[in-house]
This record gives C-alpha cells, structure tokens and sequence, in this order.
C-alpha cells in the first residue's frame, strides 16, 4: 500500500489516509486501497473497531483535483469511475464494526463525504468541514446528499452543499456533524478511547443496529417493527447476553461501558 498505513492493535485497527503533501486527497489508488484495506478487516475476527484519521495536520481535502477526468473525458467514463469509487462508501455504510473519524485540519469535499460515513467524527477545534462541489461547479458525491440531510436536515444541508462554506469545529459540533470537539492534542487519544470502548460491544447487536438504523428513514413502523423482532431474537440468544447478564448478577463491572466525555483542558 503506498496511499494509506494500516496498524492493528489489541483489536483496534488504526487506518490512515497517508498523502500528507497533497493533504490526504483522495485519487484512484486511495480509493482502492482503502476499499481493500475495509474489506479485510471486515474479515478479520481479530479487529473490533476502526479508527479513521489522515496523516499529518489534515483529515482529507477531499478528491485530487489534479488527477479529475475533465471535459476530455465522457459522461460514460466518469459515471464508472464513481461508480468503482462508491464502493468504498457502501463498504462504510455495511461495515458491520464500529468507525471513529478523528478528523483534524480539513474535511473538504469528499474529504467530508468520507468522514461523514463513519459512525462517528471526533474533530479538533482547528478541524474545518466543507463541501466544496459547489466551487468546482460539481454536484456532491460519495453519499454526501444522503448521509448530510440526515444529520442535519434537509434545509440546513441545502445551505451547506449550496454555499459551499467552511464549516468550523464547534458549529459542526452544533450541527450534530461532529460528536465532540477537542484541543488538536487531545483528539487522536480521545478517538481511540472511544473506539476502544466500542469494540467491547456486542459485535452481532451492533451490526444488527446499524442495518436498523439505515433503513429507519425509508421503512414504515410495520417493517422496523419487524426488522427489529429478527435482530432482537438473534442478539437474545447470544453469548455476549450470557455473559453480560452473568456479570450483571454478580455485579461486576459490565462488558461495555461510554467513556465520560472529556473536557478541553481548564474548560469548567
């Protein structure tokens, strides 16, 4: 792999988008790697979270504009390379183990389409979130006008992806974009808290809520109603509730537990 680095330790999988001197941009053999690198570790019984950064000060400044097809290139050409590189984002929406974005420095573009599809974005205060199609006269991609006006919804999306404006750290906190914000020292130890905590779940039960919680904007009650009696009949005859109920009688301390949230330093 020359585009990303990939470490794996006591079952948290550390993986990097590692372009530092173009900022993290994403080109072809990014996207390939990183679909590569997912599908294995989707495989692998051993990792039990992922975290997701960028090297160097910045997350991802999104698509390598330098490597764009332009208007050399046709419709046909350009609608097969998004499609290989939307595999990525469905790899992302199907992983069935816990993503933490540590996202620092900038998010841009597809840069932000790719952090939004983890399941959650720790963001240092510097970090700064764009959708940035509009600059280039390009429509969003890579998921951005279906996971975007899910959080935040659909009018604030539409001044997002239309203004094509900087997003700061805390107002992306505010938005519901960014779960916590915190000094750029802090973030990558706090990311891996959390996501070391995440692996301690129920690795049936949070797959299962996961695939819940993407069909809940399109099902009816009947058919989450129902999708939620299957998950619910799996997860009730695990060893996971085995043994989470067995601690729980002998009061032990239980498999899973959130990690308090921290506060910046001197904050009250």
């Amino acid at each position: 792999m020359t585009t990303i680095e990939l470490s794996i330790d006591n079952g948290l999988a550390r993986l990097v988008m590692a372009r530092p001197e173009r900022k993290n941009a994403l080109n072809l053999q990014m996207f390939a790697e990183l679909l590569d690198t997912l599908n294995g570790l989707r495989r692998n019984p051993e990792v039990k979270a992922v975290l997701l950064t960028g090297s160097g000060s910045d997350f991802c400044s999104g698509g390598d504009v330098g490597n764009m097809q332009g208007a050399q290139a046709t419709a046909s050409d350009v609608r097969k390379r998004m499609e290989e590189n939307n595999r990525l984002l469905l790899a992302m929406a199907d992983f069935d183990k816990p993503i933490i974005a540590a996202v620092d420095g900038v998010a841009f573009g597809a840069g932000f389409s790719v952090a939004l599809a983890a399941d959650f974005i720790i963001a240092s205060e510097r970090a700064r979130f764009c959708m940035a199609f509009a600059r280039l006269g390009l429509a969003p991609d890579l998921g951005a006008s279906y996971t975007l006006p899910r959080i935040v919804g659909l009018q604030k999306a539409k001044e997002i992806l239309y203004s094509a404006r900087e997003i700061p750290a805390q107002e992306a906190q505010q938005l519901g974009i960014a779960l916590e914000v915190l000094p750029a020292e802090q973030l990558h130890a706090r990311a891996e808290e959390l996501a070391r905590a995440m692996a301690n779940l129920s690795p049936v039960a949070f797959g299962m809520t996961k695939r819940l919680l993407a069909r809940s904007l399109e099902n009816d009650l009947a058919a989450q109603l129902d999708g939620e009696a299957s998950a619910q009949a799996v997860a009730l005859t695990s060893t996971y509730l085995a043994e989470a109920s067995a601690r729980f009688m002998r009061k032990e301390p239980p498999l899973f537990q959130w990690p308090p949230v921290r506060k910046p330093d001197g904050a009250a």
